[in-house]
Order: structure tokens, then sequence, then C-alpha cells
């Protein structure tokens, strides 16, 4: 039987797993296939507070196991499977084995929806990014370019005007999707060029470890272009990683776990941190807050537990 149970790896999971190892409630990490969260895919990280002259995404990653295992953190490698979440205490599988636990933190992430092409994935924080607020100042000076026609795309585009000379905005139609004050917005902006009826097929170039520009079709003739950019930002949204919990716990629209009076979800002794449930923010800092959260709520939850 395990006091506290916490799915995922990244910012939110090990900060979770800190507090609630410093709480001496022995908790389980499952590091999931993604192990070490979106981080594990960017490069230089300066916006984390503590390192200023920043830190590599993987390097900070380890840190913070290395803290969350020197006071007592068990790991576990692998996939939770299946959640049952209809009675208390809650029961896991994991490759097979069952795992019961008196509370859970959800801290499994979103992932960014990507184009599906090999030579984005090649280049994924060489050039490649999902995360204007992130990587947008690496770009100042240059022309990039952002993929997508909703409100994700709209506001990674606005937000790079702040560095790029030049935005430009590739969309497969040939209109936005994005909510019209957004798309007003966009449209009237002078650092911004929108290649209407255009696909990315190709990114360059996987060979130099940088991107040098990407190969375009048009969606109406077929034709191909080459199209030259600094950068390329993927903006088609995230999926968050809540499969496994759908008619257990509330969600949002897009499947979000809904949290209230901190990170409490629908379920009593079930807690949510980070991207999985913070579709706004999306900061490595604002993941760590929440879960910092979690644990403590988990803890609480244990201590009231324990009084009656």
């Amino acid at each position: 039987m395990r006091n506290v149970v916490i799915i995922g790896s990244g910012c939110a999971g090990l900060t979770a797993a800190i507090y609630a190892a410093r709480a001496n409630l022995s908790p389980l990490l499952i590091r999931g296939l993604e192990a070490g969260g979106q981080l594990s895919l960017t490069t230089l990280v300066e916006n984390y507070p503590g390192f200023p002259k920043g830190v590599q995404g993987p390097e900070l990653i380890e840190l913070m196991q290395k803290q969350a295992a020197e006071f007592g953190t068990e790991f576990m490698e692998g996939d939770v499977t299946r959640a049952d979440l209809s009675l208390r205490p809650f029961t896991l599988e994991i490759g097979g084995e069952k795992i019961v636990t008196r509370t859970l933190v959800i801290a499994s992430g979103a992932s960014a929806k990507m184009l599906g092409l090999e030579s984005e994935k090649r280049l994924l924080g060489h050039g490649v990014s999902t995360c204007a607020t992130c990587d947008g100042y690496f770009f100042r000076g240059q022309e990039v370019s952002v993929v997508g026609g909703g409100d994700t795309a709209a506001e990674e585009a606005l937000f790079l005007t702040r560095y790029a000379t030049r935005v430009h905005l590739i969309h497969r139609r040939d209109q936005l999707r994005a909510s019209k004050i957004m798309a007003d917005r966009l449209l009237r902006h002078e650092k911004i060029n929108p290649i209407w009826n255009s696909e990315v097929v190709e990114v360059h170039d996987p060979a130099k470890g940088e991107v040098t520009g990407m190969k375009l079709r048009d969606v109406n003739t077929g034709k191909e272009t080459f199209h030259p950019s600094h950068g390329l930002f993927i903006g088609i949204g995230h999926s968050p990683n809540t499969a496994l919990f759908k008619g257990q716990l509330e969600m949002n629209e897009t499947g979000y776990l809904k949290t209230r009076d901190g990170s409490k979800t629908n379920v009593s002794g079930v807690f949510a941190a980070g991207d999985v449930q913070d579709h706004i923010y999306r900061q490595a800092i604002t993941a760590a807050g929440s879960g910092c959260m979690a644990a403590i709520d988990a803890e609480r939850f244990l201590e009231a537990e324990h009084g009656s």
C-alpha cells in the first residue's frame, strides 16, 4: 500500500515527488514513456529562476530527479495502462503489475501535436520548437515560420514578433480558425506574413543540424516550393495525456483535467498538476508550482484522514 503515487516525471511530477518525499510519504513516481516531459525535448531554458546563464532542459530534469531521489522518492519505469479510481485505495496497472495507493497525483502532462515528419523530429530543439514563449528569444533579428491557423498559432506568431524581423504563418486553408479578435490582430500586424493553402512537407536541414527553411506544398495545385526560414514553430495545439481517466475524472471539452481548491479533482484523494490541467500558462515554473500544491494537498488529505 502506497501513500502517494505520482504519474509523470516532468517539472510537475518531480516537484510533487520532492515535497511528498520531504513529508516522509515515501512517494512512488512512475516515469512514463515520455520520461522528463517536454523539458527533455528542449535545449536551453533561460527563464527558470535560479539559473542566470540558463540551463539545458534535460539537465534541469536530471537535477530535479536527483533531488527527489535524495529525499527518498522511488522511481518506476513504464506507463500506467489502467487506473481504477472508483474505490479507495486506488488501483493502477503498470506492465501487468498492480499498485495500490491511498492518494494519486496526476502529472502526466500534455504532448504537443506534431506534423509527423522525420525531419521535424530530428530538428526538434534545433530550430524546430513547440513553444514560442520558451524559445522565441533565440531567434531575435531573424525570420521564422509558424504552422497552424488556430488560436495557438496566432498567439505564437504574435509573441514571436517581439524578436523576429518577420514571422511567416503557414496555414493549409485560406482563412484562420482563430477567434476573430486574434485573427484581426494577426492579419493587421506589419511583421506577420500569412502563407495560405500551404502545408510543410519537409524541414531543412537535418544534415546541418539546424533549420534553414522548409519545403511547402500548395494544397490546391500540389506545387512544391522552398521557403527560407531560421526557425519553425509548430502551433497546432496540445493533447493532454488523460485518455486513461476518461469517464472517471472531470475534464474540459479538450480533455484537460478540471481542478478546484488548488489541485483537487472531482475524485477525493486524486490531485492533478502541470500541463495535464493547465492549458493556459504551460511553463516549467508554473508546472513546478502546481506540483508543489498537489503534494501539499495530498499530504493534508492523508493527515485529515489519519486524524479522523
